[in-house]
């Protein structure tokens, strides 16, 4: 076998420590679930030393862009390899086609408009490099650099159809929405080459991964069939129950909670936490060597069927072989149904489009009747007050005044981890 894959971002020989390595991610690719759209992946950052060297120098001499949060995230995710086989920011076309049919015009699939989007363009032109600054550190460092192969001003009809197609809702109270479309209008596109992570690697080391560095840890774990499991929140019984219910059904050798490092919405618990609940969780109550607790850097595009099908995608990029999907996956408020994240994958997604399998969850919650977490579709003969069901609103309460949510609901170490957060706020 080929040796472990050193720690995220260590020292090798005095070269630089914040370049990860690649060692055997060709091992990993072998015999596994390829990338979407290629045999192997592509991650956009610039590994080979000298050449990251080397970039660095030109990038300070290049005009220079601040990207947009979202667009500083996508950069992030297209550097790590979860964006394969993208090569960069999408032009106009590309965006319009992807929104609309969910492919690009040579044919990609890919769900999402991956655009570079800004107010306005000053100081360089069509052929020009530059330096895309990061608007989430202080000092704004380059991020990447970009090719800039077109620059086209995007009209109100077409930020319509983009937003309509891939948020279902032009309400500007929809989080996705709003982001969207403060952005700018003018796209700048082409190819980028990606010098760091952004602050996900130095503020989240133990959990900020690549997909590269995923695909290695599956590989040195020696697991062939992965669920992924997506969450932006702290993780409950019924999420843990969920994961393992996953397990089981598809005779998983391993499950990925890949948590959203990313900007969340107001009131969302901070990732710090989550992370720590999470562990927890993992370390007491899933069996040794069974679980990678993993994250990674993106803003949240609240999307819902949309984003569920991106998710899926780049979960196939790191090298799960199954995805949990559950109720409103990826969605905020009432703007979509419950199970349309589900369906969209029967409905719109082409045949073949992806490899990852999907598994569909109902709403889980623990039965009073049996005494153990179900899922309500697979126990007909239950009502309402046979569950032990609380709303989000009654939990954050609960926790704010110091009292644990039911075992039933929560593991007490969880709830500890998350009274001591929301009394911290009081």
């Amino acid at each position: 076998p080929p040796p472990p894959p050193p720690p995220p971002f260590q020292a090798e020989d005095g070269i630089r420590d914040n370049i990860p390595s690649l060692v055997g991610s060709e091992m990993c690719i072998r015999d596994r679930i390829k990338p979407h759209g290629s045999d192997e992946l592509n991650p956009l950052f610039v590994y080979d030393t000298d050449k990251h060297e080397a970039l660095s120098k030109e990038a300070e001499t290049l005009p220079s862009l601040q990207l947009s949060s979202s667009a500083a995230g996508n950069a992030v995710m297209l550097g790590a390899g979860y964006y394969n086989p993208l090569t960069g920011f999408m032009n106009v076309a590309d965006a319009i086609a992807c929104a609309d049919k969910m492919v690009t015009t040579d044919g990609i699939f890919f769900p999402v408009p991956v655009l570079n989007l800004t107010e306005k363009v000053e100081g360089f032109a069509v052929g020009d490099r530059i330096a895309l600054r990061d608007p989430n550190v202080d000092g704004n460092p380059v991020l990447a650099v970009q090719t800039v192969t077109a620059i086209e001003d995007v009209s109100d009809e077409q930020m319509a159809l983009m937003t309509d197609k891939v948020y279902r809702t032009a309400d500007p109270e929809h989080p996705g929405v709003a982001a969207f479309n403060a952005q700018g209008q003018v796209a700048v596109s082409g190819p980028i080459e990606v010098l760091n992570f952004s602050y996900f690697q130095s503020e989240f080391p133990d959990t900020f991964r690549t997909a590269v560095e995923i695909r290695n840890e599956i590989q040195e774990h020696g697991w062939k069939k992965i669920v992924a499991f997506q969450t932006r929140n702290p993780m409950h019984r019924a999420h843990e129950e969920l994961c393992k219910m996953a397990m089981e059904a598809v005779d998983a050798d391993g499950c990925i909670i890949h948590m959203l490092l990313g900007k969340l919405k107001p009131g969302d618990i901070p990732a710090p936490v989550r992370d720590a609940s999470i562990r927890k969780m993992a370390d007491l109550y899933f069996p040794p060597n069974s679980v990678m607790i993993t994250g990674y850097g993106f803003d949240m595009l609240y999307a819902g069927p949309r984003e569920a099908v991106l998710h899926a995608l780049f979960r196939q990029n790191m090298g799960a072989t199954h995805f949990i999907i559950g109720r409103d996956h990826a969605g905020v408020g009432d703007y979509y149904g419950a199970f349309d994240a589900q369906t969209i994958f029967d409905d719109e997604v082409p045949a073949g489009a992806l490899d990852i399998e999907i598994f569909n969850a109902d709403h889980t919650a623990y039965s009073k009747k049996l005494n153990k977490v179900v899922m309500m579709r697979d126990v007909s003969d239950h009502t309402k007050e046979d569950f032990i069901l609380l709303s989000g609103t009654a939990v954050r309460e609960m926790l704010g005044n110091g009292k644990a949510p039911p075992p039933e609901f929560s593991r007490p170490e969880v709830a500890q981890i998350l009274m001591d957060y929301y009394q911290s706020l009081n």
